[in-house]
């Protein structure tokens, strides 16, 4: 009677089990488990003999009093592990090591343990039973039996891990937070205060090691990629439609990032940065709080993040529909740089001749119009470089100068002219950044981010369009002023 009791029991939770997995519905196109497990072999390929290397979590940070901001995993544990939680540390051997049970081990993963009572107000969490099942990851364990795990880490020649974070909170409640969990590897590996300067302990071979394999996309990861592109360039095209002179920087931020969560982007890859007029001469300008974007152009650089994967599209529009003359011939000049750098990217170009070439037009476009008179005077218009790799940072982890085959990076001219500049008072307040995603292929390069609109004359047409949100009207606040 008893063991047809257990049989009933088991079956009841598991089918439980089985009717919540369905009910949660969660997407399904995820990185495979396997990719997970490639790329762990691919680290140790790299890895010199009779080393180690460790990869932390990234911590919990506080927003404000006892509340955190949205948890964002270390990228290089998530491209590792797919593991999204805090509180973890993998351990990767070059060689393999002798395991609990006398057997061999190539690979150590600690994370957090079940608890009923933290998941209920946090959400719920794998353990390490739960990773070996989901990820794939045999040697997990929970992340308070690595204070008294038996393995030596002083006998390794090469000990690689990140430079610790300094901003990491100790939990005195939990003995295998992150900050315990760092104390602890410390300790076994016997790590100096000063390691930076020890080539035992190489951080820099972290970052080549990681640096060499996500530089080059997967065929999985580009379809993630593709998909945060796309919704991103949907998002430009549905905001040059619905884009308004009355709108404010907030509003339109919104528009965007509703469309991201639209079609199912997670959170944007950055902060958002829509500026209009003098605020887009602000590079890394987040404060997105002009009331009235008006008759200015407004420079809106904005990516959403899909499944760990962000995209980096920037376009500038004029916010009544109609680019004046200066605004046009500014926007030409950049266009046209892009255009020059385009026709560069393939593999075996260098990042110094591409900045040229695009500089090199900006250079000549602002002397003709004369807004500066030397190159020198002409940067200041054009202070950064031309673009950068993407994935799963928007800046994202590279080694090589030289572009290669599976490489995804944007190419992003512009100019800024800030009010109170030294050139005619007609042209202040004028920035115009155009940035693309490119995936680049042995002898050209495919544009990623091509659904939204980049010429000058096709955003006018966008703009004219009919919006769905045209009729989205939302009622007064009692303060008196509008809402959304």
């Amino acid at each position: 009677m008893k063991s047809i009791l257990l049989v009933v029991v088991i079956s009841y939770v598991y089918l439980s089990q089985s009717l919540f997995a369905q009910a949660v519905d969660l997407p399904q196109d995820y990185l495979r488990k396997e990719f997970h497990t490639a790329r762990r072999d691919s680290v140790r390929n790299r890895m010199p003999p009779n080393s180690v290397m460790a990869v932390f979590a990234f911590p919990t940070r506080t927003f404000s009093n006892d509340v955190e901001y949205l948890y964002h995993q270390n990228p290089d544990l998530y491209y590792l592990t797919g593991y999204k939680e805090p509180h973890s540390l993998l351990l990767l051997f070059k060689d393999p090591q002798a395991g609990p049970d006398g057997s061999k081990v190539n690979e150590l993963f600690f994370v957090q343990k079940r608890d009923s009572s933290a998941e209920q107000w946090t959400g719920r969490r794998l353990g390490n039973e739960g990773v070996k099942t989901s990820l794939g990851i045999k040697n997990a364990y929970n992340g308070d039996e690595f204070r008294g795990f038996n393995i030596d880490l002083t006998k390794f020649d090469s000990v690689i891990f990140a430079p610790f974070a300094d901003d990491v909170a100790d939990d005195k409640s939990d003995t295998a937070d992150l900050f315990d969990l760092m104390q602890q590897f410390r300790e076994k590996a016997k790590i100096p205060a000063d390691y930076l300067h020890d080539r035992r302990y190489n951080t820099q071979m972290y970052y080549q090691i990681t640096g060499a394999l996500r530089e080059i996309k997967t065929e999985e990861e580009m379809d993630l990629l593709r998909k945060a592109i796309e919704i991103s360039c949907i998002g430009q095209l549905e905001v040059m439609k619905a884009v308004r002179a009355d709108m404010s920087e907030g509003e339109v931020q919104g528009l965007h990032e509703y469309v991201h969560k639209k079609y199912g982007a997670e959170y944007v890859g950055y902060p958002s940065i829509v500026g209009a007029g003098n605020n887009g001469c602000v590079l890394h300008y987040i404060e997105n709080s002009k009331t009235r974007v008006g008759n200015q152009l407004i420079l809106m650089d904005v990516g959403a993040e899909y499944h760990g994967y962000t995209a980096d599209v920037t376009r500038t529009i004029p916010a009544n529909g109609k680019f004046s003359n200066e605004q046009r011939l500014i926007y030409n000049i950049v266009y046209e740089a892009q255009e020059v750098a385009f026709k560069k990217c393939k593999e075996g170009t260098s990042w110094q001749e591409l900045n040229k070439v695009a500089r090199d037009v900006v250079t000549e476009g602002l002397v003709k119009l004369g807004i500066a008179a030397t190159k020198e005077e002409a940067n200041k218009y054009y202070p950064h470089s031309l673009g950068h790799h993407i994935g799963l940072d928007v800046h994202d982890r590279n080694t090589s100068s030289k572009l290669k085959k599976g490489m995804v990076i944007t190419i992003e001219p512009g100019i800024y002219i800030p009010d109170n500049s030294p050139c005619d008072k007609k042209w202040w307040g004028i920035s115009v950044r155009i940035e693309d995603d490119l995936l680049i292929k042995e002898k050209d390069y495919e544009l990623l981010s091509i659904a939204a609109p980049r010429k000058a004359d096709d955003i006018e047409k966008v703009i004219a369009e009919k919006s769905a949100l045209d009729n989205f009207i939302l009622p007064k606040l009692k303060s008196g002023k509008k809402g959304f």
